[in-house]
């Protein structure tokens, strides 16, 4: 559907795996990774749309206000997770890029990335980039591609995040850091200096 979807018009629930169905396991898989985890999230998502489609509005198309809900989900999946994790994988996966920094949390010499010549806006457009972006994030730790998905491609405010991934402000700056860090490393081996073999 192109346009906003009305009380009115709104599809039988029977055709929304058909419609929305792959773009919703792809929307879950690229913030949880795991393909059994994303199917249980759908499954949940269009039920939970069952059982509110008498309070949909309107105001948007339909698959706008699945992935609203199906957001919501995975939200409370990271939050419960988080929760029954041992601290001692929190820390294993996030020490693995320390060599790069100094005490005060700035590139060594060595590893300051190259600069980027690519237009921010252009790239946003890119297909090929959006794909690469997102087999970046799944080489991340989870953590790490769990806050930058919800801080930098979800809007997340870092009071939410931190309650989500049960972290400290001050924490989940250096995660964005770290993460920033290791997708950064991955763009320019993968798709920096080598985008006119992508083609548009």
């Amino acid at each position: 559907m192109t346009g906003p979807t009305t009380k009115s018009n709104i599809s039988d629930p029977e055709t929304w795996i058909d419609q929305h169905g792959d773009y919703l396991f792809r929307f879950a898989m690229s913030r949880l990774r795991n393909e059994e985890t994303a199917q249980d999230i759908v499954q949940e998502t269009l039920l939970a749309a069952i059982r509110a489609r008498d309070n949909f509005s309107g105001k948007s198309t339909e698959r706008t206000w699945l992935t609203g809900i199906m957001k919501h989900k995975i939200v409370d999946y990271i939050r419960k997770a988080q929760r029954e994790r041992p601290a001692s994988e929190f820390e294993s996966d996030e020490q693995d890029v320390d060599f790069l920094f100094d005490q005060r949390g700035h590139w060594k010499d060595e590893f300051a990335p190259a600069e980027w010549n690519a237009n921010p806006a252009e790239l946003m457009e890119r297909k090929q980039f959006w794909e690469q972006l997102d087999r970046c994030l799944g080489k991340l730790p989870e953590r790490l591609s769990q806050a930058f998905s919800l801080r930098m491609i979800d809007g997340m405010k870092t009071e939410e995040i931190c309650k989500v991934l049960d972290v400290t402000p001050t924490n989940l700056w250096v995660m964005l850091h770290r993460s920033r860090a290791r997708l950064r490393g991955c763009l320019e081996q993968n798709w920096f200096g080598h985008e006119g073999d992508e083609g548009q």
